[in-house]
């Protein structure tokens, strides 16, 4: 059951008449939220937070801080007593003097705290001073900490900043001037209609509360996203390829296969025409072949990097070599799929297999000994809570996964849209990019763990130990030239750490970009709208510091200096190819059938 199905409040009436429409609706929806939450499905506590011994220890740091440095400790809570005393005086003297403003507010400015009542009136004035106050002098006691590991201290600053976070009064109904306005303007229409929200939420996911970030009905797959024509020409159980159909007579020889990650869906590539790498690169002459990856359920519990390797990467540039008749291809690998291909690149290499011409590196890790943002969620208490959990479910289930990536950027990810849905009652917006960002997959349970377990803990890539179908491989046995792109805000693979794994190939033809922007926004970046820029360098990769300092900052896309680099290893120009072939029938309009489905819980 949906809202839809709430009887919306009369039109017109009395006030009296609203108000009882509006409690008979709000009667309603509480009902189905205690049902709804009742649905929720127990997961690993491991997974809700760090283990009590994080705690333990920070604990025992702040007690031995104390103790060999009182003064520290002292001079910061005086110093708070002090600031906050001096704002309660001010907000007094302001009331004494009968008048109902806020003194001067110098900033910083925060953007959670856009309304002008913030700044003008002094409840909410001092409300905001304080919250700022009190987050300043967290953040201070944590800094304050020295005898504390390095990776303990990251666990302690990023679990800090959530809770400081979530208290921030913006999260609260009474201390939101926002959503107090929205309430008298409504006539508390709008409470009921976030009241809506909150169990249309609840019940999509199952007792998980998850903000829906996207109108679910402003987009259809085939029709105004994701729709690139072409068609899938070959499937299994792990992919379908598909091939987008030319739209240039003559193409480039070497035909291009993209390897997009199996944490979400494809069609990032290919959100509306403006924005498609997928389009552009057709419009530019290339064959190209993109994976779309199966949504795994319990079933594929087994499904191991091995079998990602052999029945996607091998397999996939098997059949394109077979529909092109070429006995090269080029490549691309996107986030974990490009980790992925890093694997499978040093594989070939050992067998001496020369079947990729050049290989794309699109915001990916190889190298796992900077673990960047990640690094909360990478100790022992969440991993076992992972293993755990996969080992009962057989997955990964995608909400897990959606959670934690949202709690990187919790104000952008969490609070403000819970704010706009559930206290403003709005309805979510309709916007491309983050109705794929809701659109998640599962992962194989076997399959988590070695890329947890092996890659991200042991760092066994960088160190020479992992292994691919039984025989260890090392970054340094990626040697066919490659091309990397990384973005400079990016909070899921650093930038610095990306540099790190390219400079570690034992590629002589290395080139890398470095992106303006995020994870998704520097690499869904096209040309024309000069959003988002770019650097490069022709310099040797030293370190990402002699880089920086080396390259040339150009103030649009990377992408035509990629597509030139790449046109430069994919041969002469050929007749446009047609579709499959007889051994490659049509199976599917792109995108496809495995793009369709829903994740399991």
């Amino acid at each position: 059951m949906t809202t839809d199905h709430v009887q919306p409040a009369a039109e017109g009436g009395s006030p009296a008449e609203r108000m009882a429409a509006n409690l008979a609706r709000a009667e309603e929806l509480t009902q189905r939220l205690v049902a709804a939450l009742a649905r929720r499905k127990p997961h690993d506590p491991g997974l809700a937070g760090p283990a009590p011994e994080l705690f333990m220890r920070m604990g025992a740091a702040y007690l031995a801080e104390l103790a060999q440095n009182p003064a520290k400790i002292i001079e910061n809570q005086v110093q708070w007593w002090g600031r906050t005393l001096a704002l309660y005086a001010e907000a007094q003297a302001q009331l004494a003097r009968g008048k109902l403003s806020a003194p001067p507010d110098p900033g910083p400015k925060d953007r959670r705290f856009a309304n002008p009542l913030w700044d003008t009136h002094p409840y909410f004035n001092l409300v905001k001073q304080q919250y700022l106050l009190n987050a300043e002098a967290v953040r201070r006691a944590v800094e304050a900490l020295d005898d504390i590991d390095p990776k303990d201290r990251k666990r302690i600053e990023y679990f800090t900043r959530q809770i400081v976070d979530m208290m921030a009064p913006t999260n609260f109904f009474g201390t939101n001037p926002d959503a107090l306005e929205r309430a008298v303007q409504t006539e508390g229409e709008s409470l009921v209609r976030g009241l809506e929200n909150l169990v249309r939420d609840i019940e999509a996911n199952d007792g998980e509360l998850l903000v829906t970030l996207s109108d679910p009905r402003a987009f259809r797959l085939g029709e105004n996203i994701g729709a690139t024509p072409g068609a899938v020409v070959f499937r299994n159980r792990m992919m379908e390829l598909i091939q987008y159909r030319p739209t240039t007579e003559k193409v480039h020889r070497t035909p291009l296969v993209i390897f997009p990650p199996w944490i979400n869906k494809f069609y990032i590539l290919d959100l509306k025409p403006a924005n498609s790498l997928i389009k552009w690169i057709v419009d530019q002459g290339f064959t190209l072949f993109v994976v779309s990856w199966v949504n795994p359920g319990p079933e594929y519990a087994d499904v191991g990097l091995d079998d990602y390797i052999r029945e996607g990467y091998l397999t996939a540039m098997d059949e394109v070599r077979a529909i092109t008749g070429e006995d090269r291809v080029n490549a691309v690998g996107y986030c974990i799929a490009g980790t992925t291909l890093a694997l499978t690149l040093a594989h070939l290499s050992q067998a001496g297999d020369a079947r990729v011409k050049s290989a794309t590196f699109f915001t990916a890790l190889t190298d796992f000994s900077d673990q960047g943002e990640f690094t909360p969620f990478l100790a022992d208490d969440f991993v076992d809570g992972i293993e755990r959990e996969v080992a009962d479910k057989g997955i990964l289930s995608n909400r897990i996964m959606s959670r934690t990536f949202s709690f990187l950027r919790s104000n952008d990810l969490i609070w403000q849209p819970a704010i706009r849905s559930y206290m403003l009652g709005e309805a979510p917006p309709a916007f491309d990019l983050l109705y794929w960002n809701g659109d998640g997959t599962n992962l194989p349970a076997r399959m988590v763990m070695e890329y947890l377990r092996g890659l991200c803990q042991r760092d066994e890539f960088a160190k020479g130990t992992f292994r691919v179908m039984g025989r260890p491989v090392k970054i340094a046995d990626v040697k066919v030239p490659v091309c990397a792109v990384a973005c400079e805000a990016d909070h899921i693979a650093a930038w610095k750490a990306s540099f790190t794994g390219i400079r570690q190939m034992g590629s002589k033809d290395k080139t890398f970009i470095l992106s303006e922007s995020g994870h998704i926004a520097g690499i869904v970046n096209p040309p024309g709208k000069g959003k988002y820029g770019h650097y490069f360098s022709d310099a040797p990769l030293t370190t990402p510091e002699d880089w920086l300092k080396s390259a040339t900052y150009e103030k649009d896309s990377w992408w035509p200096r990629w597509g030139a680099w790449l046109a430069k290893r994919s041969g002469a120009m050929v007749p446009a190819r047609q579709l499959g072939d007889s051994a490659h029938p049509v199976l599917a309009e792109a995108p496809g059938t495995y793009v369709r489905a829903a994740a399991t819980a």
